[in-house]
């Protein structure tokens, strides 16, 4: 057989959660044409000696609606290994959308999902209007990664009601237009529709984003266009499933497992694994036993938000660093550089009061000094700001601000989420049959999140360091797992036949690297963009994108549509 492309050497951990072996992998084409010893030369060569060659990682709750339009490679979710990814998660979408209405959509999107609106407008050629349009401009765009889509309720309701989604529940009439809409996108390809009902997400002008508005029986109905053309997934973003009221978490579970058991339409959400949320995983199970199937997105470390001078501090909260935070970077880190001209604001952060703040979503929160890590290194540990400064002999506030200054800005903190996750929920979490372990969140959170990395935190941290799961539990975790879940049926296993999405790593190394703060956004918007260890090479459809650890320029990547498209 000819090959165009021979991976050799490699030990493959083939996806399916069975023991590895030593093979080779032919690739003819976009598919995975043997795996075994081969003999014949292939066009291309990739020597994986001391690696493993494993299915490319697939993420399920990714926000690249917008990024795919000006970031061809799928940074930082390249770098991971992912080379699938869904977008349009929690009801943000960029469509459907009137073209004189387009700041409704922004509107959604800017806040809640930390999206610079400069780059939205900078980067995307608004050349669509319906889903299903939407869906052919990603479809032509030049793609390192696979693409699939869902629409999203908000962009769904701004789109049938203008201004009154952020208002008032819909009309019949308003119903009817959605409905139609999301019918038409689930068989143009769209893979599900999605919604939030958290309170974290909120618009720039502080109201509810437009899904927050709309009744249950708004969702129910839009559910049930899936239940009738018998295809798609229900993303939701809460729902009353987590509230702090004994009585409204029973209620927002009992018409979850309603919806799921009348329209027989799966419904995935996201597990934050706290100290109380293990009902959450019973509630799979129970859900199961009555006919309604739901899948929990799960974290590998916790979902943290990054600060920097650069970008945002707790002390941003008080009144008396506000001159200074609206200076130039070059002026703040002068005078907090100067031992005399930085006391002040020593001091106003030491004396603070902070309980007048709480943070709404991934903003700044009242600092934890024993909590906000260093971040020093990729993997766990790295130290909490408190033990630094300690080692110095100073308060924390100027620990923080030194540490800052003396790296022109660029220091990392990591500061724990509003949620704090339990180890022992979080390994059973992860463990449960009906449960994937995604949830990073790529494309949005841009300059506060950067949790593309989970998947090589999981086999960095847990299967190398911690030794909780084996290497090829936590590749079936984010390969067979999620292609499973979100019904991707020639994707997540290193069989002959599949498509040809591989990664080739070294376990021994294989990790997130410390991220980095980088200005190429559209109209020079800042990110988060943090690359890994371990990768020798990235597929995508048969060609390599990723080669030690650099982009090929390759554009391989894909739309995957639904099966009615």
């Amino acid at each position: 057989m000819h090959y165009d492309l021979v991976i050799r050497n490699g030990t493959v951990v083939d996806g399916s959660g069975f023991g590895s072996f030593r093979a080779d992998v032919g690739v003819v084409g976009d598919r995975i044409a043997f795996v075994g010893p081969i003999r014949e030369r292939g066009d291309r060569e990739i020597d994986a000696e001391g690696h493993v060659v494993t299915p490319g990682f697939i993420d399920g709750h990714t926000h690249m609606d917008a990024q795919v339009f000006w970031d061809a490679t799928g940074s930082s979710s390249c770098w991971h290994g992912v080379t699938s990814a869904v977008m349009g998660n929690c009801g943000f979408t960029l469509a459907p959308v009137r073209s004189d209405q387009r700041a409704l959509v922004v509107r959604n999107l800017e806040r809640a999902e930390d999206i610079d609106p400069a780059a939205l407008a900078a980067g995307i050629e608004w050349d669509f209007e319906t889903f299903p349009q939407y869906l052919d401009a990603v479809d032509r765009l030049p793609k390192g990664i696979n693409f699939a889509a869902q629409v999203g309720h908000s962009a769904l309701r701004t789109w049938a009601m203008g201004e009154r989604a952020f208002e008032e529940e819909a009309t019949a009439d308003d119903l009817a237009a959605m409905r139609r809409q999301l019918a038409e996108s689930l068989e143009a390809g769209a893979i599900g529709f999605s919604t939030s009902r958290t309170q974290h997400h909120e618009t720039s002008d502080n109201r509810p984003v437009a899904s927050r508005l709309a009744s249950w029986d708004e969702v129910v109905a839009l559910v049930g266009v899936m239940g009738e053309l018998g295809t798609g997934i229900f993303e939701t973003a809460d729902g009353g499933m987590s509230a702090a009221d004994p009585d409204e978490r029973a209620e927002g579970l009992r018409r979850l497992q309603e919806l799921a058991t009348d329209t027989q339409v799966p419904i995935t959400f996201g597990m934050v694994a706290t100290k109380w949320s293990g009902y959450l995983l019973d509630f799979l199970d129970e859900s199961a036993e009555v006919g309604g199937r739901f899948i929990a997105q799960t974290h590998c470390r916790g979902i943290s938000v990054l600060l920097s001078l650069k970008t945002r501090l707790p002390f941003d909260l008080i009144d008396s660093w506000s001159d200074l935070r609206s200076r130039t970077l070059a002026d703040q880190l002068s005078i907090l550089g100067d031992p005399e001209a930085k006391r002040p604001y020593v001091q106003a952060a030491i004396d603070a009061d902070y309980s007048r703040w709480s943070g709404v979503g991934a903003q700044a929160r009242p600092p934890d000094f024993d909590g906000i890590r260093v971040y020093e290194h990729g993997l766990p540990p790295n130290p909490s700001v408190a033990e630094v400064a300690a080692t110095r002999g100073v308060h924390p506030v100027e620990a923080m601000i030194d540490l800052s200054v003396e790296s022109g800005g660029n220091q990392l903190f990591i500061q724990p989420s509003l949620y704090q996750q339990d180890e022992q929920v979080l390994l059973r979490a992860m463990r449960h049959p009906r449960t994937v372990m995604t949830f990073s969140d790529s494309g949005a959170h841009l300059s506060q999140i950067a949790d593309s990395s989970i998947h090589t935190h999981l086999l960095g941290h847990w299967v190398r360091d911690r030794q909780e799961f084996t290497l090829e539990e936590a590749v079936r975790m984010i390969t067979l797992a999620p292609a499973m879940a979100w019904g991707f049926s020639d994707r997540g296993l290193v069989r002959a036949g599949m498509r040809a999405d591989l990664n080739v790593f070294d376990p021994a190394t294989v990790g997130p690297a410390v991220p980095e703060l980088v200005d190429d956004l559209p109209a020079g918007g800042r990110r988060l963009e943090q690359r890994s260890h371990g990768f020798a090479a990235t597929l995508v459809n048969g060609d390599v994108t990723i080669l030690d650890g650099e982009p090929t320029g390759a554009t391989p990547g894909q739309l995957v549509r639904s099966r009615p498209a």
